[in-house]
């Protein structure tokens, strides 16, 4: 059976739509990691994913009569454009089922290659059953995308070339596991040429339901799957890929939807190229292996296989990167509600470069704040936790508490009945540490401050909102300081929305 699938790889006929894609070094990311790490690049396939081979592959092999009656295919998207575009080339009608979570962009890409776009489902497990009803109803061919042979070796074609295209040393080969078609053809083609390499699946935390079933010996169905890292997103692995995964694949790698976002923005570095997050989980996963094994000075492939982002969701991936990249903590700060606390915890943040701050008074004895700092290691935190503490400010480490980061940093503030003699102004701070210390000591120490917003957006210059409550009689003086601390500013006192709303 191994030696058919290495005929099956090395015979197949990918290339008549596919293109050999390039292993290139990603410099930056291995510089930082210490370890020589090469990108397989999926994401310059036709459709920008690997998925084009396996199903051409499939099709291709197809009889006559099968073909002309037409095929239908289950996709959360990159598989759907693969089956889309052969059924184009071959000349035969393509229905795809897509879950109705299916980024647009995908959608798309399906409807502009002539495939017929059935939305149906949340999960890729509810259009295949979707799918499965249709393919009885009209009689067509079903071209799964993942447990299917003639899939498996389309996609062990990219195992091929990596070993071909690098024949010197390499340690280890990290491959994003959804329902398993991709690493199957990649390990069951190197295991055999090259049983030195380790191939190590990457799965995300809430989408793992390959490593549950190796775990538990017998395929394992998930109730439900994380929507983040959509091409991965599968309930149930395939019966053919589970069988050549368990005979194999040496390791595998779990990771949190922040290490996703940190191993896109590491790409796009080195590549200026914009990764999904199924596209850059095997960098995630190849940057936490290498950390957790303390492996040193090794060369590994990251197969960046796809990128069709829909591009709305950049925001949240820059947003979350940092965290990723463990190079942001978050806090939640409790703090004396009085005049010089904020200063005194600012002081106590000292150079740290500032990458969120949020306060609205609320109390008149205690003062919250959401703060989130750029730090260098993971161990930090409790570091810097530790260090408000000790100064007599109560603080909660939420760096890893999801609720925090994608929700509660933007729901800091709303109405307060002790905003007595408050003004509202917009500032544009210059990017650079001490910048929000230059104007806090440019400050009267009796002006109280009642709000704080402020987060680093990676320009030049930074945007704040703040609100200080200035008596009557200091309005002259608030316009010198105003002139003197010498940063753009707007009035929004009187702005609507914040009457309305804070």
């Amino acid at each position: 059976m191994s030696t058919d699938y290495l005929k099956r790889i090395l015979t197949s006929k990918v290339y008549d739509v596919a293109v050999e894609t390039s292993l290139e070094p990603a410099p930056l990311l291995s510089q930082r990691i210490s370890n020589a790490i090469l990108l397989k690049r999926e994401d310059t396939q036709p459709v920008f994913s690997f998925k084009l081979r396996g199903a051409y592959n499939k099709m291709a092999n197809l009889t006559p009569a099968a073909r002309s009656r037409g095929v239908i295919a289950a996709s959360a998207g990159n598989h759907a454009q693969g089956v889309a575009l052969s059924a184009r080339r071959l000349g035969c009608r393509a229905v795809i089922v897509m879950p109705t979570t299916t980024p647009q962009v995908k959608i798309d890409a399906v409807r502009r290659l002539g495939g017929e776009v059935v939305l149906a489902g949340e999960s890729y497990s509810d259009a295949y059953a979707h799918a499965a009803k249709l393919e009885k109803k009209e009689k067509l061919t079903f071209v799964h995308p993942f447990d299917d042979p003639d899939v498996i070796a389309g996609q062990g074609t990219v195992g091929m070339e990596i070993l071909r295209q690098h024949p010197g040393e390499l340690d280890a080969v990290f491959v994003a596991v959804g329902g398993g078609g991709l690493i199957s053809g990649v390990a069951t083609y190197i295991k055999q040429l090259r049983p030195d390499v380790k191939v190590i699946g990457v799965q995300t935390e809430d989408s793992d339901a390959m490593v549950r079933s190796i775990k538990a010996g017998r395929r394992v169905m998930l109730n439900d799957v994380g929507l983040f890292s959509d091409g991965t997103a599968v309930k149930q692995v395939g019966a053919e890929t589970f069988r050549l995964v368990k005979q194999y694949v040496d390791d595998f790698v779990v990771v949190d939807t922040d290490a996703i976002c940190a191993a896109i923005k590491d790409v796009f570095q080195d590549t200026r190229s914009v990764l999904e997050p199924a596209g850059a989980l095997a960098v995630a996963g190849a940057k936490q292996y290498l950390a957790q094994h303390k492996w040193k000075n090794k060369t590994v492939v990251a197969i960046s296989c796809g990128a069709n982002m829909n591009f709305d969701r950049l925001r949240f991936v820059a947003d979350r990167a940092e965290v990723g990249e463990m190079r942001e903590a978050v806090f939640a700060v409790s703090m004396p509600e009085q005049r010089g606390s904020f200063r005194k915890f600012c002081e106590l943040v000292g150079d740290r470069s500032v990458t969120e701050f949020n306060y609205r008074i609320s109390d008149s004895a205690r003062a919250h704040v959401f703060v989130g700092l750029q730090v260098s290691s993971p161990a930090e935190s409790d570091k810097i936790a530790g260090h408000f503490r000790k100064h007599g400010f109560d603080t909660l480490d939420l760096t890893h508490d999801e609720m925090a980061k994608t929700h509660l940093r933007h729901m800091v503030g709303g109405r307060s009945t002790l905003t007595q003699d408050e003004v509202l102004y917009r500032f544009e701070f210059p990017e650079r540490p001490g910048a929000l210390m230059r104007f806090l000591n440019s400050m009267k120490p009796e002006w109280n401050i009642s709000l704080f917003h402020y987060r680093n957006q990676g320009a030049d210059y930074g945007r704040i909102l703040i609100g200080i409550q200035v008596p009557p009689g200091d309005k002259k003086l608030f316009k010198t300081f105003l002139e003197e601390v010498d940063y753009p500013y707007w009035n929004e006192t009187d702005n609507p929305a914040y009457k309305l709303f804070l």
